[in-house]
């Protein structure tokens, strides 16, 4: 026998020149495999621990999700948190899929910054409806997904942008119903938007709400304060944050960051002081100091005569945050009613009524 002859770029597992492969144990895209395994196993009583499980399974404690599409409206672009990750999947069954799996097509792996990354620019999530008719939905478009370095390799982002999609019905119905002009044009009508039904794209609407009030609801089930408290706290940790000067910087860093301007505040004393000799009377004074000091205070609970002083533009910062908060509080209590959780239920009233006034004078 003739020996074969010798490849160049083969090298031998004994040689000097052999290199190991990647040290993790599975491809990232085997995850995506064991990921569609693990949906085939839902079942109708799966329920939230079972969702909860699943997250924990395949994405990490910190992780996010990110959808962008495009609507008739414009473009959309949603991303949730890992606590909402298990509810947004619940609701893609919800909505009337019995089937969802994702299929990966010329992925390219990367490793960097101790992460694997995965971006397949060909991904497309097949999803089989049953109800208002059985319809196959394939919606098209790239995946990028990071892993966590370890031996769990569970994913820290997704993001995911949809391009096109498809609703194919089988010609044994439009075979059954060719002779009812009223459930063919009730067939040709789309039973999705963009490959994701109403109840998906309405759960990711309400998480631009559920988002930003995370740490309230946090912070309301670990110390069980009223909802009222929870927010004075954490408005009040923020104005700490602001306030108190990075660590290793020196004690006059605050003042070099936030100068005070003295020609402003002289021409406020001289207001006060024309306006006490009007009145003519020390106790109208004293009155106007006490509730010059109140409006000082961020929260009424909070004694702040061991804080530093804060110059204008902090309060202005604060006062503005402050602000942002009390609207996303408001459109939280006004949609979020149909929520089962019991913080939708509860109204923020907190002082802005006593702040309009104070801001009015």
């Amino acid at each position: 026998m003739s020996n074969p002859t010798h490849d160049p770029f083969y090298s031998s597992p004994f040689g000097p020149f052999y290199r190991r492969h990647a040290p993790y144990m599975v491809q990232p895209e085997y995850r995506i495999y064991e990921m569609n395994k693990r949906l085939q196993t839902r079942t109708e009583e799966s329920d939230s621990l079972w969702w909860d499980a699943f997250a924990t399974e395949f994405f990490e404690e910190d992780a996010t999700l990110t959808l962008s599409f495009c609507l008739e409206d414009g473009p959309k672009r949603y991303t949730i948190g890992r606590t909402l990750i298990p509810r947004y999947f619940s609701t893609v069954f919800e909505g009337g899929v019995s089937e969802l799996h994702y299929i990966l097509k010329h992925s390219k792996e990367s490793f960097h910054n101790s992460c694997i990354t995965l971006d397949c620019d060909q991904c497309t999530m097949v999803t089989q409806h049953g109800k208002p008719m059985f319809t196959k939905v394939c919606t098209e478009g790239r995946l990028i997904l990071e892993f966590a370095f370890d031996d769990l390799m569970r994913i820290k982002t997704w993001h995911f942008t949809i391009r096109q999609y498809r609703e194919l019905i089988p010609r044994s119905i439009l075979a059954m119903h060719a002779q009812d002009p009223q459930v063919l044009e009730q067939l040709s009508k789309n039973i999705t938007r963009m490959g994701l039904t109403n109840f998906t794209l309405n759960y990711l609407r309400l998480c631009v709400i559920l988002e930003p009030m995370q740490e309230l609801m946090s912070r309301h089930k670990t110390y069980n304060l009223s909802p009222r408290d929870c927010l004075k706290t954490c408005l009040f940790q923020k104005w700490q944050r602001m306030v108190a000067p990075p660590a290793g910087h020196p004690q006059n860093f605050k003042t070099e960051i936030f100068p005070t301007n003295h020609k402003k505040a002289e021409p406020a004393r001289q207001t006060t002081t024309k306006r006490r000799k009007r009145k003519n009377s020390a106790s109208s004074a004293n009155s106007a100091g006490t509730t010059a000091s109140k409006k000082r205070s961020p929260a009424t609970n909070f004694s702040l005569s061991s804080q530093v002083p804060v110059s204008i533009s902090s309060t202005r910062f604060a006062s503005s945050l402050f602000l942002r908060l009390y609207v996303h509080v408001c459109r939280f209590t006004t949609r979020a009613r149909g929520i089962p959780d019991g913080i939708a239920a509860i109204r923020f009233n907190l002082f802005a009524h006593k702040r309009g006034k104070h801001r009015g004078g």
